[in-house]
């Protein structure tokens, strides 16, 4: 699934796979239940995989490698999927196809001058693994470096993982210019979207598309991965009413899905991205 652009988080995801059903104008609690569950494992299947930006984490076995591609990935997800793909894939082997070792080696400071993806550029991917460096020549993964912040007991991991990291690419890059293309700022109102996703890559153990190798955090932990069309969808199946694609409008979601799924809420991102594509 993608994600929206940098600044907003909260922009649409595009294509995938398969036909999602037309919404009826009118469904009980348990219909919406049955319908979310029933898109949910449609769309969470192998086949996902290959178009999709999880498909660049999972290519590695390190948990180094497999957290820094999760971030880099989920961080250009927005807009066409085949795009985001292709220019994961091109960022990935500007790195050497070894994310932790080229950001261990700094090897980002010799990057050229370039394009990554639509509005990230060569400088804004340098200013992220300048941070990342901070945190791995620290810690040997990013789930220690969260540990040790105490992200697993905060009522909102991803917002706490997001300020703690937001804090070493400060300190890395103390012009700040090119903060806000890495992560959002505006933590008191972003979605954050692409944080979400990377979380729900990282966390969630079914063993179908998501990786599942944090053990920091459980799935009833997370938060739904909230974008334009998911937002649409939710407003239509009324589990949504704020207007907003914003972090008010993710708790006032992800409440709603935990309904259904105490112990997994963001599997329904699957149901809810698939219906709003018409997947």
């Amino acid at each position: 699934m993608t994600t929206p652009h940098n600044p907003a988080d909260a922009a649409p995801r595009a294509d995938a796979c398969g036909a999602a059903p037309l919404l009826p104008e009118e469904l009980s609690l348990s219909e919406i239940k049955e319908l979310l569950d029933s898109e949910a494992r449609r769309i969470n299947s192998p086949q996902f995989i290959g178009d999709d930006p999880v498909q660049f984490p999972r290519r590695f076995i390190a948990q180094s490698d497999i957290e820094i591609a999760a971030l880099l990935a989920s961080t250009i997800a927005w807009g066409n999927r085949r795009m985001i793909c292709r220019d994961a894939d091109r960022m990935l082997a500007l790195m050497e196809n070894a994310p932790h070792r080229f950001v261990m080696e700094r090897a980002f400071e010799e990057l050229p001058a370039g394009n990554i993806h639509r509005t990230f550029f060569t400088d804004d991917l340098r200013a992220y693994l300048r941070g990342l460096y901070l945190i791995y020549n620290e810690y040997p993964t990013l789930e220690q470096f969260a540990r040790a912040r105490g992200v697993h007991h905060a009522p909102a991991p991803a917002w706490a993982l997001a300020e703690a990291i937001n804090e070493r690419l400060a300190t890395a890059n103390p012009d700040g210019t090119r903060l806000s293309r890495c992560l959002p700022q505006n933590l008191r109102t972003s979605a954050l979207k692409r944080l979400n996703m990377a979380l729900r890559w990282l966390v969630r153990t079914d063993g179908i598309v998501d990786i599942g190798i944090w053990r920091l955090l459980t799935p009833d932990r997370l938060f739904i991965p909230l974008d334009v069309h998911v937002g649409n969808t939710s407003r239509q199946l009324g589990l949504l009413r704020r207007r907003t694609d914003d972090r008010r409008a993710v708790d006032e979601l992800t409440a709603a899905l935990r309904q259904f799924n105490p112990d997994d809420p963001t599997v329904y991102d699957f149901a809810l991205f698939g219906i709003g594509m018409k997947l």
